[in-house]
């Protein structure tokens, strides 16, 4: 086996047989254990040390620094941020608050550290992974509700060697990474470019990008690319954390092979609903309180909630109260006459999570059953929160579709 491309056929056979066993694990979870039946920590060592033996000698993880920097940090739940990119995050935690005003006093730079766990509200360095980025701030505005919404402007990779949660604020101590020069690959990136065309056409993603296939760095096409994936976060961590240029464009070529998974026709009746709702009242984004509100009256979530017990009047009324509230606090007002309320961000991340959750458990459609799994981690969100104290929770959630799907 000289190259990684084996390593995930094995994953991926090993993943097909488990289904044949009723068994469902996520392709990162597959490549993990191939990377321990061969003897080694994780899959990133075993790519490393894969791609170290290639013919050409190219190394997949380059040299690091040995010297290190402590930086005021900000762990992400819901983000991979690559380089090169700007991205807008809002910030509740007082820990992150207080990192951001050190950052502040000093030439505004920050670590964005992902965390291995979206729920964990104390991170330590067991809970981030080993490579984030720098990052330096250009805008903070405070939010109606309390929290900083902060745009980035992100810088590189570093190498996170070890990430303090206790204190006032979270610090990262960082060295550099060195990705060694740029290597010639033009027939990887036109063949990546025009993939990626395709593939952000068959999922409506809006083209922001510059042409992919005027641009020489390997390495930068697939930061690009990668950045608007739709992946789970431990496979996106993955592309960050392979530092080769031309190996990370390989990797991020296997991904644009995934086929969507298309909404049911009861999920897109929802999606359309909570987007009427969100108009008739006015306001400008449909949130996920409009989404869950839709829910309510969707088959595949009604069930899930029926099976929790939930008095589907009384959320209807305590989410219309809770979007009364999150309405007079805007500051743009409500929606002119004539106009059509829009997916807020939040509203489009929890899509994109539930087609991820979808393709990993081999579904063929993605459900309102796994809109409500999507909610679970926006836990910024009323909608999120009110799941919680309905008595709709992840595990029941998880449970119940694991019996649909004994039953299908």
């Amino acid at each position: 086996m000289r190259d990684f491309r084996d390593a995930k056929a094995m994953a991926q056979t090993l993943r097909d047989s488990l289904t044949t066993k009723t068994i469902t694990i996520s392709h990162s979870e597959s490549l993990e254990l191939v990377a321990r039946m061969l003897g080694l920590a994780d899959w990133n060592t075993l790519s490393a040390l894969l791609q170290a033996d290639r013919s050409d000698g190219r190394n997949a993880v380059a040299a690091r620094s040995t010297g290190t920097v402590s930086y005021p940090a900000i762990p992400i739940r819901d983000l991979v941020p690559f380089p090169t990119a700007t991205y807008p995050l809002f910030v509740g935690r007082a820990k992150s608050v207080n990192a951001l005003n050190q950052a502040l006093e000093r030439q505004r730079e920050v670590v964005l550290a992902i965390q291995r766990d979206g729920v964990v509200d104390e991170p330590g360095s067991a809970d981030v992974y080993e490579i984030g980025v720098l990052a330096q701030l250009t805008e903070i505005a405070q939010m109606a509700d309390g929290t900083l919404k902060v745009l980035v402007e992100t810088r590189r990779r570093v190498a996170i060697r070890r990430f303090v949660g206790e204190g006032v604020a979270f610090q990262a101590d960082v060295a550099d990474l060195n990705e060694g020069p740029i290597p010639d690959a033009p027939f990887l990136i036109k063949r990546a470019a025009t993939r990626f065309e395709s593939y952000a056409a068959a999922r409506g993603i809006q083209k922001t990008w510059p042409s992919l296939d005027r641009l020489r760095d390997p390495g930068r096409v697939a930061d690009i690319i990668a950045a608007r994936l739709v992946l789970p976060i431990s496979d996106k961590q993955d592309v960050l954390a392979t530092l080769d240029p031309v190996t990370r464009l390989e990797r991020v070529a296997v991904f644009l092979d995934v086929s969507v998974v298309p909404l049911s026709a009861a999920l897109e009746a929802t999606t359309r609903r909570a987007l009427e709702f969100a108009t008739q009242r006015r306001s400008h984004h449909a949130t996920l309180e409009h989404l869950l509100y839709a829910l309510i009256d969707d088959t595949d979530a009604s069930a899930v909630m029926r099976a929790c017990n939930v008095d589907p009047g009384a959320l209807r009324a305590t989410l219309v109260g809770a979007l009364d509230d999150i309405l007079a606090t805007l500051t743009m007002g409500v929606l002119p006459n004539g106009a059509a309320a829009k997916p807020s961000p939040a509203f489009e991340r929890v899509l994109q999570s539930a087609e991820i959750h979808a393709r990993e458990l081999n579904h063929a459609v993605v459900t309102g059953a796994n809109v409500l799994m999507a909610i679970f981690p926006e836990t910024r969100s009323p909608a999120a929160r009110l799941l919680g104290q309905y008595g709709v929770t992840r595990e029941r959630v998880t449970d119940f579709i694991a019996d649909v799907g004994k039953e299908g």
